[in-house]
């Protein structure tokens, strides 16, 4: 192997954590074609647990070398006979790109997203899949559904084709800014300090963000903008600000963000940032309220 010997592979540190005679290892499948999946399948019936390792092998800057972003039918296969043996799973994808799981992604218990993750990688996977670590990343992607469903996540249909909006509705397979931890978060009492601001004001928004599990965790608090009239069709929703927090279990923080006049800016049919008066819309996870810029 070309992997180097004094750091662990995924499989090398999960038997480290776990104990290498709680481990058994079996190579289902490799990237491409099918090597011993009725073995995989055999084992996971029996085990506690599936770790099943998917995606890609490691690379740094090439040209394209796939045709479609589906993953290949061959791991896709493996990971629908894994989840039909009723063992819970955990899938680790190892990729540089969002490769098509639609087929798979209901049936797995859990779905780490690994990139590819250099050469801790296999120690921090393990220090995760162990409890150790809670993982608080974000995805800072639109992960695609289909493999030609690579629509930006701040598109927006014209409005005046409610027809055409409602028939090809656009889901991605993950949102922009999705990730899950081990504990739960709820927001709370979002706040504007008013209503309506004159141009060049600074804005004040602030939301209170509470650990509602059992466990200690960081949440990435995201604020997105949205510009509802302006001389162009403007955009749905932007990622303006985002502060990540620390909070044990049941612990509340209020978390305060400034907007500027740059902030408000679209770029115009000038080619040149432009600030317009109208109305704004801020949203930071399921709540959202508006305010009037003049």
């Amino acid at each position: 192997s070309l992997y180097p010997k004094e750091h662990d592979t995924i499989l090398e540190a999960v038997q480290k954590k776990f104990g290498k005679s709680s481990v058994t290892y079996v190579e289902g499948t490799d990237f491409t074609k099918d090597i011993n999946t009725e073995e995989a399948v055999a084992v996971a019936k029996n085990a506690d647990v599936a770790i099943l390792c998917l995606g890609e092998d490691a690379y740094c800057e090439v040209p394209g070398t796939i045709a479609d972003l589906t993953l290949p039918q061959a791991q896709l296969d493996l990971a629908q006979k894994i989840a039909e043996t009723g063992t819970p799973t955990v899938l680790v994808l190892a990729q540089g790109r969002p490769r098509i799981i639609n087929a798979i992604a209901d049936t797995m218990d859990a779905i780490v997203m690994a990139y590819l993750p250099g050469l801790e990688g296999g120690t921090a996977m393990a220090e995760i899949l162990a409890g150790e670590v809670n993982p608080s990343g974000k995805l800072p992607i639109t992960y695609p559904r289909y493999p030609n469903d690579l629509t930006l996540y701040d598109h927006k249909v014209n409005e005046v084709a409610d027809e055409i909006q409602s028939a090809v509705p656009y889901h991605p397979q993950f949102e922009f800014g999705y990730g899950l931890s081990y504990t739960t978060f709820a927001y709370d009492n979002l706040q504007i300090e008013k209503s309506r601001y004159q141009t060049g004001e600074a804005i004040q928004v602030s939301v209170d963000v509470q650990n509602t599990g059992k466990v200690a965790g960081k949440e990435t608090v995201q604020l997105y903008l949205s510009d509802l009239i302006a001389s162009i069709t403007p955009y749905n929703k932007r990622l303006k600000r985002f502060a990540k927090v620390a909070l044990q279990p049941g612990e509340k923080k209020t978390v305060t963000f400034t907007l500027h006049n740059k902030d408000l800016a679209f770029i115009g049919l000038d080619h040149k940032p432009t600030v317009e008066p109208g109305e704004f819309k801020v949203t930071i996870a399921d709540l959202s309220t508006n305010f009037m810029l003049e």
